[in-house]
């Protein structure tokens, strides 16, 4: 007897695969930093909101002292103040006003989007959103290469692994895209376990390092004379300092995720949607409290890895090469801490990475789905977890899982958004009239652009990722908007009282609507547009027309809601008056909703379009107007399937 073996069907794989709601969260939608927010009365304190920014910020102590040591050599401690002073005093001031301008979590790509219009503000976002995703899927890459490195040279696993980080950094990878694939909760707690613990864990190995340098006297004085020897005077020390600071920039990392949260934070009682200034005022806290406690250990890790580790072991290869901190502990400790504390690493940094995964999965929907410019599945949780993850299988190999390699591509996709943060926000103050803010905004966004292009220059990785992401996105956008250009995209028709007025008269006789393109709304228009149509549609003199106006606001806008006057011309032409994206759209909505209120089956006469057809359909495309009535026609079948109840088009 054969005996079969039962597979799922290709519609139940169909099925499960574009699932539109995850069950990431058990049914409460996506979660972490970039996760929808939470209601009023489940916020956190901003405290524990701080670990969700944590974990992806502070497990940059794992690879960040052995960047800095690599990149600025005996000057690290010097680049790292730098760095400091360039993120207390840049960095949060321009996210603190973020946090103002922007309180529900969308950051400064939104504060962009507001401050942008039309299709060149649409074109900006889809750059920066490629840049976010080089920012958050270098995360995961990066993230699980240096848990993956922890893990390798940890002294009980060194010899049955040596060989094996690709491998390890791969299965990582699969295993965080296979936990979204089943659905992944990221509990608040968690971060805050894996913060604490981590963060006590550094702080031992810091007290450790800092009592070794000052009892070793002989260590300071080594580091001084060889920086002296290596620099000649301060001067020149914070001249070079300067210049190699731009390489130190992933110690930025966490500012975009601390906006992002907000959602999360609960605020006063008295918050409201359109004012939660107790949100404001605790995230601002969260913020300040995170860039304090950083800087605090990337000044004190710098200093200590830079005096206490040969500098040949941070060289690729080395004992310290990507796990800098966990050497000391290994050293100074015991290996049965450094173990501990390696396991420590890999929990935060494989943590870090599926908050990045989150971030993508929700990154993406918030844009281009208003845009027009997703496909069907791209709310579907599950292929994009397929998609991210391949792609997240490439770039470990194409830079062989080191650390050091992408640290260039992590810090250009974080500096981007920290530039057009500190853009967006001196925007905002100079629309506001704060002419000091301007200036020290301006000042700010100078020095992250600078920051940003030496990156650029040195390492230009970050770009070319960037601009893969960027072409991905925006060429998967215009194929998606051109797929989509006949769908009806009104998501609701108002009509004043006017306007309702002349739908009621109406629904007394034949509903016979003219489409006009408002030109001088004198006398003579009106009156010649309904002679055109009666003699090219023979029609007698005694029927009835209403007309209808469209005036084309934003074309690249994609869905919004339809807002009809009615208004008496000349005394005798009643005119219904609508702005919208796109003509032929607003066009159907309305004759659907005539037909809708009124129950009658509403006609409407058009003149052909003079010109190219394919001009006019590009015309459409870019201006939403063009061929207006056959694509008022095209809009109509697909929202209508029945012809007996589709509003009638005719054209002469």
């Amino acid at each position: 007897m054969a005996t079969t073996t039962e597979r799922p069907s290709p519609h139940r794989l169909r099925t499960w695969m574009l699932q539109g709601l995850s069950d990431i969260g058990k049914g409460h939608g996506p979660q972490g930093p970039h996760a929808e927010p939470e209601p009023a009365h489940k916020g956190q304190r901003w405290y524990r909101v701080m670990c969700l920014t944590g974990v992806d910020y502070f497990s940059t102590l794992g690879y960040q002292p052995g960047i800095a040591a690599l990149a600025a050599g005996l000057l690290s401690p010097v680049a790292t103040i730098v760095l400091v002073i360039v993120t207390l005093a840049g960095a949060l001031p321009v996210y603190r006003r973020v946090a103002e301008e922007s309180p529900h979590g969308e950051g400064s790509i939104a504060m962009l989007e507001r401050l942008l219009s039309f299709w060149k503000g649409k074109l900006f976002v889809l750059t920066l959103l490629g840049f976010a995703a080089t920012d958050f899927l270098i995360t995961i890459t990066l993230s699980a290469a240096d848990a993956s490195t922890h893990l390798v040279e940890n002294p009980h696993l060194h010899s049955a692994l040596h060989d094996k980080q690709m491998l390890i950094t791969l299965v990582l990878v699969a295993l965080l895209g296979a936990v979204f694939l089943k659905g992944f909760l990221e509990a608040i707690g968690v971060a805050v376990a894996l913060v604490a613990s981590y963060l006590l864990l550094n702080a031992v190995v810091v007290v450790v390092g800092l009592y070794h340098v000052l009892t070793e006297g002989h260590v300071v004085t080594d580091w001084s004379n060889a920086l002296t020897t290596e620099h000649g005077n301060v001067f020149v020390m914070i001249g070079v300092a300067l210049i190699v600071f731009p390489k130190l920039a992933l110690g930025l990392s966490g500012f975009e995720t601390g906006v992002a949260v907000m959602p999360h934070v609960k605020g006063d009682p008295g918050d409201t949607e359109d004012r939660p200034l107790g949100r404001i005022r605790d995230t601002k806290k969260l913020l300040t409290t995170a860039a304090l406690i950083m800087s605090g250990f990337l000044i004190t890790t710098s200093f200590i890895t830079t005096l206490l580790i040969p500098s040949k072991e941070f060289e690729p290869g080395g004992q310290a090469d990507g796990r800098a901190l966990a050497f000391l502990a290994h050293d100074y400790l015991g290996n049965t801490f450094g173990t501990v504390y390696d396991i420590s690493t890999i929990a935060i940094l494989w943590f870090a990475g599926a908050s990045a995964m989150a971030g993508l999965l929700n990154l993406m929907p918030r844009y281009l789905p208003r845009y027009g410019m997703a496909p069907h599945w791209a709310r579907a949780v599950r292929p994009m977890v397929i998609v991210f993850t391949l792609v997240a299988f490439l770039v470990t190999w194409i830079f062989d899982a080191d650390v050091n390699a992408q640290g260039g591509a992590y810090a250009t996709g974080v500096l981007v958004l920290i530039s057009s943060a500190a853009i967006a926000v001196t925007i905002a103050a100079r629309k506001a009239g704060q002419r000091k803010w301007t200036i020290a905004f301006a000042v700010i966004s100078a020095v992250f652009l600078y920051t940003t292009v030496a990156n650029v220059i040195e390492r230009p990785d970050g770009v070319k990722i960037g601009a893969c992401f960027i072409a991905g996105i925006i060429l998967i956008s215009l194929l998606s908007r051109l797929r989509r250009a006949f769908e009806l995209r009104v998501t609701g028709v108002t009509l004043d009282a006017m306007a309702e007025r002349f739908v009621r008269d109406m629904a007394s006789r034949k509903i016979r609507l003219i489409a006009n393109e408002p030109d001088r709304r004198d006398k003579a228009e009106y009156r010649d547009k309904i002679e055109q149509i009666r003699n090219d549609n023979d029609l007698p003199e005694q029927e009835d027309f209403v007309f209808v106006e469209v005036t084309v606001t934003d074309p690249s806008e994609f869905e919004a809601g339809l807002t009809v006057r009615g208004e008496v011309m000349h005394g005798r032409y009643r005119v219904l008056t609508l702005e919208s994206s796109s003509i032929p759209n607003a066009l159907a909505a309305l004759l659907l909703h005539v037909r809708d209120t009124t129950a009658r089956i509403p006609h409407i006469y058009f003149e052909w379009t003079e010109g190219s057809p394919f001009a006019n359909f590009l015309r459409f495309i870019l201006f939403g107007q063009g061929e207006v009535a056959p694509v008022t026609r095209e809009v109509l079948r697909e929202a209508e399937p029945d012809r007996a109840r589709r509003p009638r088009v005719h054209t002469g």
